[in-house]
């Protein structure tokens, strides 16, 4: 069954609750990538945006929400199931564009190239 990039895991976020992950650190599978600047919770549309920091020289990426694995809110984590690499290589970010459907389609594009991972 193929995901809807645009939204979490039921086994990773409850709609029925309200949790804002905003300030969380992100790990991907291979290590610390950032933390959570912005997110959306949104049926179909949502998504987190990552401030890097140093990582990729304060940059921004942004994420669907299929990504996410994990929220662990007693440790403020977000856990992603993509690589630094896999994350890095992606579209870059663009601040003007990023709620636009073309730069949206292009990010999809890209993850949706790899091997789904997460819980239906």
């Amino acid at each position: 069954m193929t995901p809807d990039l645009w939204s979490y895991p039921s086994s990773v976020y409850d709609t029925s609750r309200n949790l804002d992950v905003v300030g969380y650190d992100v790990q991907a599978t291979d290590g610390k990538i950032g933390s959570v600047d912005e997110a959306t919770y949104d049926a179909s549309q949502s998504y987190i945006v990552v401030d890097t920091g140093p990582w990729i020289f304060g940059k921004k990426v942004m994420l669907p929400a299929s990504v996410v694995t994990q929220i662990d809110p007693e440790e403020r984590k977000v856990f992603v199931s993509r690589t630094k690499q896999e994350i890095k290589n992606a579209p870059e970010f663009d601040e003007a564009a990023f709620k636009e459907s073309d730069y949206r389609d292009r990010l999809g594009e890209y993850y949706g190239r790899f091997p789904y991972t997460g819980s239906l």
